[in-house]
Formats: structure tokens, C-alpha cells, sequence
């Protein structure tokens, strides 16, 4: 693996010549930057580890504790009592982080949707809690649990009835959408008749600590809630309750970023996903019988933490082709970069390695609507139900060689990239429309540089 200094080195080696000669011609000037799509703690791999490596930048105790964090991301939970790992459930929806983040990557929807999977559904029922969050719902909380140890029942099981859309694009391509229909049966016991039931399938958790500390006053710049440029594009900041701080903060993470820490998302994982009480979630519900609480330590807490904040952003690829190029161009003419703005920047952070790195996510972590072909119809806190924050677009092109599919979105039902596009409305309706009328060689353009990141 190169250096980060030999790189940069060779990068003003070919900045230089690019200026002394005109013989290449890439539509734009080549930002050879972008290629440190994680600034210092981009590692430059294709293989199926390119979401699991450690920040190229990381020493010392970050380090021990990464990788620390990295074997307790692995751990399988079992029902109590048992040597090690116990306290699964009672309720749950897998039973280690890593089954619902394969490779630290994005989870697939499952061939059977009852199946141990990347997919969990949130519900809550209409109106709001004391801190103006998602109320809950009786008996169930905001997450329905789909497993169950011995001698508890799953809370209930999931459906989803597909239908067929189409879309046509401007060189007469026929392009299929899959549109899901969800609902809940086998109830161990009723539902209020106001629920509302939102699907979210896992997200990668590599760079998560460069978005963690992009400073709060930039984000808000970056919002513009009520259109006052005239774009067409209102982005817009979440404010969520941290029971950790005992303060409303700005939302970050989740994909309406509901959540404003990685610790608080670590936490509640723990509690919500697996049933496994930790120092901030320290009950189970229902109650197991067990004198066991928490189950996990605050140090195994904190190494996961830590260990999601320090993983390695991928590089981005062929930067200096021209394809690649005409198809970046392409991306900021069609306004796809209003809200996936390419470029941020950290502050100061209490791991060096994530102080002050320029890098490249695609995102600018606020909340757009996206249209009603999209909308889960659930508020949270300041997100309503047909908004979803900007997801990041680094390191989307190698999802294939790690996870071995090309699904996106928040539950999966976008089979490609191009299906992925074609579900944005609302804020993206005219980037949308732009792409579905590029000439074929310029959207082929398109999704090479989108595949590149």
C-alpha cells in the first residue's frame, strides 16, 4: 500500500504535466483529490475487505481499541445462562452486529422476510413523545421484534405483497421498479389502529466518524429549509433527543438521521436489534429473569464505538477518466450534488486520525423529501414521512464485491443503481427526469462515475 505521501507526491506530478501539456482533454479539470474519498483514513483496496479495514492513519490505543471493537462487531449472542456472549433477547431481530452489517456493509432484502436479516421495521403510533420524538407503541416500543428465545414469542412477523412499475427513459430503455407493500401478522397482540410501520434495511458503517465530527455550524449552512435560493432543493437539519446527554442535538445518523451519536446508534443497536442491555439501555423488556444487566460492559461499548468510528473510507476510483469525468460533470449539472454535496471537512475530534480531513462522502446529512413513491408516512422528531437524509455515495461502488449485491435505498427495493434514481421524486423529481433524458452514453457516463466511488 502507497503512502499517503507518495500519493500526494505523484498527484502534483501529474497536476504539473496536466498544466504543461493539452494533449488530454477531460471535459473538466481532473480533482484528483476526490480520489482520498476518506481524506488521511482512505485505504486503497478493491477486494471484499474494503469496508473492514482500519483507518490508514490509526496508531496507538485507537488502534488497540479498534480492533478490540473489531472482534466484538463479530460476537454471536446465545440465550442465557452460557459461558460467553449471553443475553440474547428476549426479543430480537438478529443476534451480532456483523449479520446485520455483512462486512460492515449494506444488508440486502431477504428471500425470506422472516429470515435472520439486514431488515428491522420501526412503527410508532400519531403523535409525539415528551422530547417531540416517534411515540410508542403499547407493548411493542418503536421497533418491532421478529425472533424470540425459548419461552417468548416474536412480537410479529413481517409481510410485504410486491407490485410491478415501469419506467421508460429517453432511448426507449423499459426499466422495472419493484414497489413493496408491508403490514404485520401473527401479533402477539393487537395493534392500534394509528400505527405506522417504516422498513429500514442496514446501511455500510465505514467512515462513520468523519460524519460524525463535520462541525454542526457547516451542516447548517448547508440547510435551506425553506428554499430561499430558489433550487428547488430545501435541506433540512434534525434535532433528536439524546437520553445519553440529556439534550436535543443535532441528528446524524439513521436514515432519517434520527440519531446524533454513533454511541447512542452502538447503544441502542445493542438494545433494540439484539435485546442486549448495556450501561445506556440497561432493562430488558420484556423482562428475561435473569440478574444479568447490563450484558454488556461500558467497555465493549466503547470499543465498538470506537471501532465504527475508525473504519477506513475506500478510495475512489479512475479519477483521471474521461468516462468517469464527463460522468461527475454530469452528476453536478443534474443537481444531483445539492444534496450529495461531494466534499466536507472535519473539525477537531477526540481521535487525532479524524481531526481535519478533507474527504469526499456525497452527502450533506440533511433531510430532503424525496417524494410520495418513497414515503414511509412515519415521522421522526423533525423528519417527516416523506423525508430521509442524504445518504453517502462513497464507496457504493464496491458493494458488489463486498456484499455481492446492488440494492439500495432505505428498504432495499431499488435492484441497481438506475432503480435507485428512478424512486427519487419530490426535491430530486427534476434530477430524476434529467437522468431519464441523458443521451445513453451520457448516463452509461453517469453511473460509471457513480460506480467509481
Amino acid at each position: 500500500m502507497r503512502s499517503f505521501s507518495f500519493r500526494i507526491l505523484i498527484f502534483s506530478i501529474i497536476v504539473l504535466k496536466s498544466c504543461q501539456s493539452d494533449e488530454i482533454d477531460y471535459g473538466q479539470p481532473v480533482d484528483m483529490e476526490r480520489e482520498y474519498a476518506g481524506g488521511e483514513t482512505t485505504i486503497f483496496t478493491m477486494s471484499n475487505i474494503a469496508y473492514s479495514s482500519p483507518a490508514n492513519n490509526l496508531s496507538g490505543y485507537f488502534l488497540e481499541m479498534h480492533l478490540a471493537g473489531d472482534m466484538e462487531f463479530e460476537q454471536i449472542f446465545v440465550t442465557a445462562p452460557a459461558p460467553l456472549n449471553q443475553g440474547l433477547g428476549p426479543v430480537y431481530n438478529n443476534s451480532s452486529c456483523i449479520k446485520c452489517h455483512p462486512s460492515d456493509g449494506r444488508g440486502k432484502f431477504p428471500q425470506n422476510i422472516n429470515s435472520f436479516s439486514s431488515l428491522l421495521f420501526r412503527v410508532s403510533i400519531s403523535g409525539v413523545d415528551a422530547h417531540n420524538g416517534p411515540l410508542t407503541v403499547p407493548g411493542y416500543g418503536t421497533q418491532i421484534q421478529n425472533h424470540a428465545v425459548v419461552g417468548f414469542v416474536p412480537e410479529a412477523d413481517y409481510q410485504v405483497i410486491w407490485t410491478e412499475l415501469t419506467e421508460t427513459l429517453s432511448d426507449g430503455t423499459i426499466v422495472n421498479l419493484r414497489k413493496p407493500l408491508y403490514s404485520l401478522n401473527n401479533l402477539y397482540q393487537e395493534i392500534p389502529s394509528d400505527i405506522m410501520l417504516s422498513p429500514r434495511i442496514a446501511p455500510p458503517v465505514f467512515g462513520l466518524g468523519l460524519l460524525e465530527f463535520i462541525p454542526e455550524t457547516d451542516l447548517l449552512l448547508m440547510a435551506d429549509e425553506f428554499d430561499h435560493n430558489g433550487d428547488g432543493i430545501s435541506g433540512k437539519a434534525n434535532y433528536v433527543w439524546n437520553p445519553i446527554t440529556q439534550r436535543v442535538e443535532l441528528g446524524r445518523f439513521g436514515w432519517k438521521a434520527n440519531v446524533s451519536t454513533i454511541e447512542l446508534q452502538v447503544a441502542s443497536a445493542y438494545h433494540e436489534d439484539m435485546g442486549i442491555t448495556n450501561p445506556i439501555f440497561s432493562h430488558d423488556f420484556p423482562a428475561d429473569g435473569w440478574t444479568d444487566d447490563p450484558e454488556i460492559s461500558d467497555l465493549i461499548l466503547n470499543q465498538v464505538v470506537i471501532y465504527c468510528q475508525t473504519l477506513a473510507v475506500p478510495a475512489a476510483r479512475k479519477v483521471d477518466n474521461p468516462d468517469v469525468n464527463n460522468g461527475y460533470k454530469l452528476f453536478q449539472q443534474m443537481n444531483c450534488s445539492n444534496c450529495h454535496i461531494p466534499k466536507q471537512k472535519t473539525g477537531y475530534s477526540p481521535i487525532p486520525a479524524l481531526s481535519n480531513q478533507v474527504f469526499y462522502p456525497f452527502t450533506d446529512l440533511l433531510l430532503h423529501d424525496m417524494g410520495e413513491g418513497l414515503a414511509d408516512n412515519r415521522p421522526d422528531y423533525l423528519a417527516t414521512g416523506r423525508e430521509w437524509k442524504t445518504r453517502p455515495l462513497w464507496g457504493i461502488g464496491l458493494q458488489i464485491i463486498v456484499n455481492g449485491h446492488t440494492e439500495y435505498l432505505h428498504d432495499g427495493r431499488a435492484r441497481n443503481l438506475t432503480e435507485a434514481i428512478l424512486w427519487h421524486g419530490g426535491e430530486a423529481e427534476n434530477s430524476k427526469n434529467a437522468f431519464k433524458n441523458l443521451p445513453t452514453k451520457d448516463r452509461e457516463d453517469l453511473l460509471l462515475f457513480l460506480n467509481s466511488l
